[in-house]
């Protein structure tokens, strides 16, 4: 998300869940097996949803100061918030299109180690403290 003045970046929130259509995440750690994207553009929060058979991007119906985070929370998924960071403008190294490497490039992340749901939660919770 660009933004041309001095507005703040927009607050993100990556939401980690047991689920996954596929057979092979069952060999991710048990609650870190998907992840997706909700971020606060200043005006709405946005769905951003990377599956391995389709992509979703859709307005959530939510009122600016709903507690998203608390809804997946009550759902039993794990949520870190974080910030939308500028990205280095070089190119990233070459990886499989997963949902990690989805919301990585949203956020502007260049942690080409981190492959997993899992890897992605300790990266986000290691650089916000």
């Amino acid at each position: 998300m660009r933004t041309f003045d001095n507005t703040p970046r927009p607050t993100a929130l990556v939401v980690f869940r047991d689920a996954s259509e596929l057979w092979w995440a069952k060999l991710f750690k048990r609650g870190f097996r998907h992840c997706f994207l909700c971020f606060y553009d200043g005006r709405r929060w946005l769905f951003y949803d990377p599956m391995a058979h389709h992509t979703e991007i859709s307005v959530l119906e939510a009122a600016p100061d709903r507690d998203v985070a608390g809804y997946y929370l009550g759902l039993g998924y794990r949520v870190v918030p974080t910030l939308v960071r500028n990205a280095v403008r070089r190119p990233l190294p070459i990886a499989p299109f997963t949902c990690v490497e989805a919301v990585k490039r949203v956020l502007g992340i260049r942690a080409w180690w981190v492959f997993t749901p899992w890897q992605l939660y300790r990266h986000l919770i290691a650089v916000s403290h």
